[in-house]
């Protein structure tokens, strides 16, 4: 694992936020990790995603829109990717979906492609959005991500509960970030 100085080395991770609600309680999440960031870590939470247009190679390319010139450069910009996200109808929602997509284009060669990622997130029900995650890291790993498949937490909550408030639920979160942090793909590989 990667040891970090916190004088004088720190990771950027970027966290995609897969709910759209300003009052998500994933949202809430990735703000808490953010407000709490390891030493040596700094955290940054991609904004905007809403203003994406679904992906059209018709309007790629030098002249992308501006929301996606600001996305490329924060996923480049990162070390790490850290996917915060609820569950929409058994999979991971469109807004996700579609930041994948735009990171990832030209396809082999953009922004996300050998970016170490995890996913995590909370949902209500007893799988905690364990599906949405499932078919995140399956996407992301197409669109050439280096995912971190050791790194999980579908978190499982009941209405009414607000995750972000529990300090056990984010010290979990915390530890998943911590982690991301340290992945260094030549241990794991060797």
């Amino acid at each position: 694992m990667v040891r970090f100085d916190s004088m004088t080395d720190t990771t950027r991770v970027l966290v995609l936020v897969g709910s759209l609600r300003a009052d998500s309680h994933n949202r809430k999440i990735a703000e808490a990790i953010r407000a709490q960031a390891p030493a040596g870590v700094t955290v940054d939470i991609a904004d905007g995603l809403g203003e994406l247009p679904f992906y059209n190679e018709d309007i790629d390319g030098e002249q992308a829109p501006e929301a996606v010139v600001r996305l490329r450069a924060q996923v480049a910009a990162a070390d790490r990717l850290l996917v915060v996200t609820p569950e929409y109808n058994g999979t991971m929602p469109a807004v996700l979906n579609n930041a994948i997509d735009w990171a990832s284009r030209p396809f082999g060669e953009g922004a996300i492609k050998d970016k170490p990622l995890a996913v995590v997130g909370t949902a209500v029900g007893q799988y905690g959005g364990q599906w949405a995650h499932d078919d995140t890291r399956k996407s992301a790993r197409v669109a050439g991500a280096a995912v971190v498949d050791d790194i999980t937490l579908s978190h499982a909550y009941a209405w009414g509960a607000d995750p972000s408030a529990d300090a056990e639920t984010v010290e979990k979160f915390l530890a998943a970030v911590t982690d991301l942090a340290s992945y260094d793909a030549a241990t794991v590989a060797a």
